[in-house]
């Protein structure tokens, strides 16, 4: 292989690499927008932190589908579904306890949720890229291995 083949591999890695974050940052925000609306929505009948459950499933349900579909362009399998639930189960664990906190801090509860996306969306990107595309690289060697 030549330097040439080596510059330009990487290269495409990094495109790739950055187009799967700018669409991350596009479902995201969507996901995120979705889920923050729901949850203000919600706040004015139930206790907040009931109000994020329920809006967390809703924006759970459109990210999956948007994470597999447009965002990572992977194959919807049982593994990657099982990994993007563990993913996000560690990231709503981590959302209502930064919410609790807030909102104990004296946060008002229609801002609280504010901080909270600004810590956990990036935490949420890395584990949600691992889950779903950490077999990616294996099953695109296998098929150059086979054609």
């Amino acid at each position: 292989m030549q330097i040439r083949d080596i510059i330009g591999t990487l290269i495409d890695r990094h495109r790739q690499a950055l187009g799967q974050m700018v669409r991350f940052a596009l479902v995201g925000v969507a996901a995120t927008l979705l889920q923050y609306c729901v949850y203000l929505l919600l706040i004015r009948w139930m206790h907040p932190t009931l109000a994020n459950t329920i809006a967390y499933v809703v924006s759970f349900l459109f990210n999956y589908v948007a994470s597999v579909t447009f965002t990572f362009q992977v194959k919807s399998n049982m593994q990657r579904g099982a990994g993007f639930a563990l993913a996000h189960v560690v990231n709503y664990t981590l959302q209502t306890l930064l919410l609790m906190l807030f909102l104990w801090l004296g946060v008002a509860k229609q801002w609280a949720m504010l901080p909270v996306f600004a810590i956990c969306v990036p935490v949420n990107f890395v584990l949600v890229r691992y889950f779903l595309t950490r077999n990616t690289v294996k099953e695109q060697r296998g098929r150059t291995d086979i054609g």
